[in-house]
């Protein structure tokens, strides 16, 4: 197995579904640009929290994946065989989640006394000398 971390848009809806042993689990379609053409990653997920996250997304919405990734192959009405992927997601990230994820650590990092500039672009890495890289 592959592990991956997967980045880009959701295809259509995500579906909730049962297996036979009455354990739920929810399947994704993400469509990823790869290189000059696009390749869907077939996604399933079953812990708790990665179903929720993806039931929560729309088709259309940006969304990263990390798990286990399987390489297939498919072939189209013409005969000519594409290349897909599945991906059993164990951990689901998205734009909603980082948002989320920084805002709780706010008040941490002011009761540790932490600040932040008002304008992030201000801030300078300690190694950063101001001058121009030289190639």
């Amino acid at each position: 197995m592959i592990e991956a971390l997967i980045s880009d848009k959701l295809q259509g809806q995500p579906s909730e579904k049962v297996a036979k042993t009455g354990k739920p689990f929810v399947t994704a379609k993400v469509r990823v640009h790869a290189g000059e053409s696009d390749v869907f990653v077939n996604v399933i997920a079953f812990s708790e929290s990665a179903c929720a996250a993806l039931l929560a997304l729309e088709s259309g919405d940006s969304v990263s994946l990390a798990g286990s990734l399987t390489p297939k192959a498919w072939t189209d009405r013409e005969g000519v065989a594409r290349p897909a992927l599945d991906l059993m997601a164990r951990q689901v990230l998205t734009a909603y989640h980082v948002a989320r994820k920084r805002k709780a650590v706010e008040p941490m990092r002011h009761d540790q006394g932490i600040t932040q500039p008002a304008n992030p672009a201000s801030r300078r890495d300690d190694l950063d000398d101001g001058e121009p890289l030289d190639f």
